[in-house]
């Protein structure tokens, strides 16, 4: 099953030629394009996107993320899965290795923290630097593939990417998260990242994606970091503000055991 309109050949030397432009990017490397999936495929992919207000596999509320996701390949349809494989195919790794200069890429079939994101309107995602070594592999986080797959996306909408400098200063890039738009970039302890101004669509209509993570056995020495989780920071705007506390355990067991129709709605 194709996705795209050129041979593995042409597509490794389409990533040789843009390998340069994805290098010298601010403020870390990283480029986007429009259109370089088949339509009519990923249109077949969006019709299965699951509906992830009922009964999400992952699910974040917090003063950091406010998002849905799946886990595994389990809320994938058939076409959804296929595409995914895809992703994760030889002649896939070797554009992106073509392109990022990042050799031995491996993928992740187990889509740690990837597949199926869907924020829905009033959430967001704050700037931060991803989780840098896989869960249970252990090998290094070093790519991220992000497929949008929102028809008819208006800007008010809000839901912008946004990659931020190193210092926090702003946000250097901004991408709009149209339908077949797919962006990518290296991911390190510092390459600051995420959605972080709250969603505004319509409450019909949610920022839906599809995420895909690249890994290797060791990184560069410059890059070498202690395993971390995600690493939230602030924007300039966001200082003072509010932080989120995590419930207590005994505020959790009470929350657990009061009836529905006592608890206040959030």
């Amino acid at each position: 099953m194709s996705f795209i309109d050129k041979s593995a050949e042409e597509l490794k030397k389409f990533g040789e030629k843009k390998s340069k432009e994805y290098a010298t990017a601010a403020p870390f490397p990283n480029i986007s394009f429009d259109n370089f999936f088949l339509p009519e495929k990923l249109k077949e992919i969006l019709e299965e996107f699951p509906d992830l207000s009922k009964k999400p596999d992952i699910k974040f509320n917090d003063d950091n993320q406010i998002k849905r996701a799946s886990r595994g390949e389990g809320r994938f349809g058939e076409k959804t899965k296929h595409f995914m494989h895809y992703m994760n195919s030889e002649p896939f790794l070797e554009f992106l290795s073509a392109l990022t200069g990042i050799e031995n890429l491996m993928p992740d079939p187990s889509f740690e923290g990837g597949g199926c994101h869907q924020i829905f309107p009033g959430g967001k995602l704050a700037i931060h630097a991803d989780f840098n070594k896989h869960p249970k592999t252990k090998l290094d986080r070093r790519l991220n593939v992000l497929v949008y797959m929102n028809e008819d996306w208006d800007e008010s909408y809000g839901g912008h990417f946004e990659l931020w400098d190193i210092e926090m200063k702003g946000a250097v890039k901004r991408i709009l998260p149209l339908f077949n738009r797919m962006a990518i970039f290296s991911t390190t302890s510092t390459s600051y990242h995420g959605h972080p101004d709250v969603l505004t669509c319509p409450p019909d209509r949610t920022r839906k994606s599809l995420a895909l993570y690249y890994y290797t056995n060791g990184r560069p020495e410059e890059e070498i970091n202690d395993a971390h989780l995600t690493l939230f920071k602030d924007r300039p705007q966001d200082a003072g503000r509010p932080k989120y506390k995590k419930p207590s355990k005994l505020k959790k067991v009470v929350r657990a055991l009061t009836p529905s129709f006592l608890k206040k709605s959030r």
